[in-house]
């Protein structure tokens, strides 16, 4: 059973009882993150998230971990491109708890001085970390050959230079601008009586208001053609390349998961058997979609020894061709959409997955998209659907990449990655 509502400040709640369960899970979503930032300040939605668990008017940093830790409950946070997300899971009867720790979280974090310097050390030593990691490297490279100078580029720890620069003046202006009841919901899920949880979040909620108030908007990216190396010396080459997807909130993401799992979701994948299984040229091959307001992308990823960077481009533009082309064999798409159903399905067993769900769905399309309603969607996928979203992805072929490693000749990687694709020859009758 669901419950939406909204407080007069126009906060909005979305609540799922769940009864056949002893827990509940509390996200508070802030619609802030990287893409909201400017290069001065990249990194500071990722530094505020740090900085609410350092301590409170009421509640030291310890005590803010032990006092979720305590009652057997799980207290975290991360932040994404579009928005930070801070959550409890407590058994039913700590509900109050959960809510009480994230309120206190927001509205009486301390933002002591020293505190800022201290975390200032912590954060630059994740941005060290993630740039020793060839995937974080390649992530980040790849968002800036995609997006160009759009927000969107921006990575969500931001730079060393960035987090340095920051002060409490300018956090707390931050917070007070975005960090507002119109920007944010919460999500439960869970043990819960409804009538009851509205109570609490009107205890808790009702008085939060902004200053100086930024009401979160989008750009429209356009995907860029462009290519990248960041030349590393590191055993494997790392690449990635992108495909054009679908933007965040459509229904064409269902039929394009669908065909991204006959591509490259998968073991069973035409890049997994192709690539690894039968030629033994890699050891990871996957394709995978990610979706943002206003636009999307489909992106093929392999780590590879370098000397055989250039047959495996060929082949995944190869196989790419051939899929666009042929669509899905005779009597594959039954078996796809009952593949796309169980993962949705087995991915939504625990309950802070549907907190997730429900918490996202809410925040960046003002409305709720039931299990029920996600499978019916899924169910009503059909050929005429196939082939409207392979043309308008798939078959615009490979737009851009980026590659994380050496010994290679980019010239070489331009002329095979922007070779023409053959255009579309896909017929309804490739998809039955």
């Amino acid at each position: 059973m669901y419950n939406l509502f909204k407080l007069d400040n126009g906060l909005r709640v979305v609540v799922e009882n769940i009864d056949y369960v002893n827990s509940v899970s509390v996200g508070l979503w802030i619609k802030s993150g990287s893409r909201n930032e400017e290069k001065y300040n990249n990194g500071i939605s990722h530094f505020i998230e740090h900085m609410l668990f350092k301590g409170t008017a009421n509640r030291t940093a310890l005590e803010i971990a032990e006092s979720i830790e305590d009652v057997g409950g799980q207290i975290n946070a991360f932040t994404g491109k579009e928005a930070t997300c801070f959550y409890v899971k407590v058994l039913d009867t700590h509900l109050d708890l959960a809510i009480d720790v994230l309120a206190d979280m927001l509205f009486n974090s301390k933002f002591l001085p020293e505190d800022i310097e201290k975390e200032k050390g912590v954060i630059v030593e994740e941005i060290n970390m993630s740039e020793d990691l060839p995937e974080d490297v390649l992530s980040d490279l790849h968002n800036k050959a995609m997006w160009g100078n759009d927000s969107i580029s921006l990575p969500i720890l931001g730079n060393a230079d960035t987090v340095k620069s920051f002060n409490r003046k300018q956090l707390l202006e931050y917070i007070n601008s975005r960090y507002i009841p119109e920007n944010s919901v919460i999500s439960i899920a869970g043990k819960v009586n409804l009538k009851n949880v509205e109570k609490l979040i009107e205890k808790y909620f009702k008085n939060w208001c902004g200053k100086d108030k930024v009401i979160t908007n989008y750009s429209f990216p356009k995907l860029l053609n462009n290519h990248l190396l960041k030349r590393k010396n590191i055993e494997q080459l790392h690449l990635s390349l992108g495909i054009q997807g679908v933007k965040g909130g459509s229904d064409d993401i269902y039929p394009l998961l669908l065909l991204n799992n006959i591509y490259g979701g998968g073991a069973s994948s035409i890049l997994f058997q192709k690539i690894r299984e039968e030629k033994g040229l890699c050891y990871s091959v996957y394709s995978y979609l990610t979706s943002f307001n206003n636009n999307g992308v489909v992106i093929v990823y392999t780590g590879l020894n370098a000397k055989y960077v250039y047959d495996v481009i060929c082949r995944i533009k190869e196989e790419l061709e051939l899929f666009s082309k042929n669509g899905i064999k005779p009597g594959k798409l039954k078996k796809s959409k009952e593949q796309l159903k169980g993962n949705y399905i087995l991915g939504m067993e625990s309950i802070s997955s549907r907190m997730f769900n429900n918490g996202k769905s809410l925040l960046f399309t003002n409305k709720l998209n039931t299990p029920e309603d996600i499978i019916e969607k899924i169910n009503n996928i059909d050929e005429d659907i196939l082939n409207r979203v392979m043309k308008n992805t798939f078959c615009n072929g490979i737009v851009n990449s980026a590659f994380v490693g050496d010994n290679i000749d980019m010239e070489i990687v331009k002329n095979l990655l922007d070779k023409d694709i053959k255009p579309f020859q896909g017929s309804k009758s490739s998809f039955l």
